[in-house]
């Protein structure tokens, strides 16, 4: 028992000091991403017997697949492979959840009760989509866990507050420019018109909000299902971060990304809301955190990092094998983007990240023009919907690591919101396309 506790606080460490270096690689003074990512899989190592086994049999499945493919790669058609930092993959998402996880240092967050009036039934569903969604514009994955630990302090998550956390982020990717999927967006393809996918993608995220509400109440009982408050007391602690993380993107470190900002921003301001107490109050609480909580994700770090490794391992096999010569489409229109966004969201439903659907059909694309805006769209709901079903997607895994839900059990219960929600998204896509092309 004592060798098993020694482990874990070992464990905590090392993922402490992972957030730490990867908050120093922010600087820029040094590169710390390679030695972010051997500490985190070493604190994974250590905490590998611990991990339950659904979710520990499902990282191995990843972690042995990915580097299989790497190995295909090299062998079969001389790819280059950076071996040392092979491990990198997720990293940065990784070390995010970690420094969110220091939300439960700030202010009253160890409060048993929740603060606000009580809201239950179709109100409270929408009321937990809007809180998510439009606080998740700007703190992305972190929303989730705010709304998502206020909820679980009355009883465990049900099922209709899980749909409409994973719904109310998801459906962000299709309009918010803070959104991860927008930035990746934005690398491969420089050149599109942000206007025009606002134009088309927020009326359509509020269907997804409508949508949700409407579909959960046909299919549960709500009247004892509670939902966010969106009272000034419930949203204050969220709204101040949202603001800060504001303030750090706009004017004072505008060089990083929303991810980096949320990363050391919530770490440093749990920081400063303890020293109020003292040194050593703040000390006791650091190190406690340190020895428990964060052994205590090593589902969500596990599986982010096994399917980072995953997505570097197939991207880079289907890169050696398809060559830089062959295009898809020699012109992408409207039923070309069609085509593109089916195959990249039942890739979600097989495993695959939206992120890898969307890589490999930028590699073999030729886009020029209004092409460039349809094709980020196409991605945008592709990961929008892909993200809610896939049961490998970062808010499902990230579901599955906190509140112990199935990732397949989600992909199951949202099957009819993925439906819907690709039918109005193809919708979506013919009339972009006569917009821009």
């Amino acid at each position: 028992m004592q060798e098993t506790t020694m482990r874990q606080r070992l464990a905590g460490v090392l993922i402490l000091l992972g957030l730490l270096a990867q908050i120093i690689g922010f600087t820029g003074a040094v590169p710390t991403a390679q030695a972010v990512s051997y500490l985190l899989w070493t604190a994974v190592a250590l905490l590998w017997r611990d991990i339950p086994k659904r979710s520990r049999v499902q990282a191995g499945v990843l972690i042995a697949i990915g580097a299989l493919m790497l190995v295909v790669a090299r062998v079969v058609y001389g790819a280059a492979v950076n071996w040392p930092a092979m491990l990198q993959g997720n990293v940065f998402v990784a070390t995010m959840l970690v420094g969110v996880s220091f939300i439960s240092l700030i202010g009253t967050q160890g409060n048993k009760r929740p603060p606000g009036k009580r809201v239950t039934g179709a109100d409270g569903v929408l009321r937990t989509w809007l809180g998510v969604h439009f606080l998740g514009t700007i703190l992305n994955l972190s929303t989730v866990f705010m709304v998502g630990d206020r909820l679980a302090r009355r009883a465990p998550l049900t099922t209709p507050q899980l749909l409409a956390l994973n719904r109310g982020l998801s459906s962000a990717a299709l309009w918010s420019p803070f959104f991860a999927s927008m930035a990746v967006v934005i690398a491969l393809v420089p050149s599109v018109q942000y206007g025009h996918i606002a134009l088309i993608g927020f009326p359509l995220a509020m269907l997804s909000g409508l949508l949700t509400t409407l579909e959960l109440r046909r299919r549960f009982d709500l009247a004892e299902v509670d939902g966010f408050s969106l009272s000034p007391r419930s949203l204050l602690m969220p709204a101040s971060m949202a603001a800060l993380v504001m303030v750090f993107h706009f004017w004072l470190t505008p060089s990083l990304t929303i991810v980096s900002i949320i990363t050391f921003l919530l770490p440093g301001v749990a920081l400063l809301s303890n020293l109020r107490e003292g040194t050593r109050y703040t000390l006791r609480r650091i190190r406690q955190h340190t020895v428990t909580r964060l052994p205590g994700m090593r589902g969500e770090i596990s599986l982010f990092l096994a399917a980072g490794l995953l997505t570097l391992g197939l991207s880079t096999l289907v890169a050696a094998a398809a060559g830089d010569e062959w295009t898809l489409f020699a012109r992408f229109g409207m039923w070309q983007a069609m085509v593109s966004f089916v195959a990249i969201t039942l890739s979600a439903l097989v495993g695959l990240h939206p992120i890898i659907g969307v890589s490999v059909l930028a590699s073999v694309l030729n886009l020029n023009g209004g092409e460039q805006t349809l094709f980020a769209f196409v991605a945008l709901s592709a990961w929008a919907v892909g993200t809610s079903v896939g049961p490998l997607s970062g808010i499902n895994l990230s579901l599955q690591g906190r509140y112990g839900v199935s990732g397949y059990q989600m992909m199951r219960d949202n099957l009819p919101y993925a439906g819907m929600m690709s039918l109005l998204s193809l919708g979506a896509i013919a009339g972009l396309s006569w917009l821009v092309i």
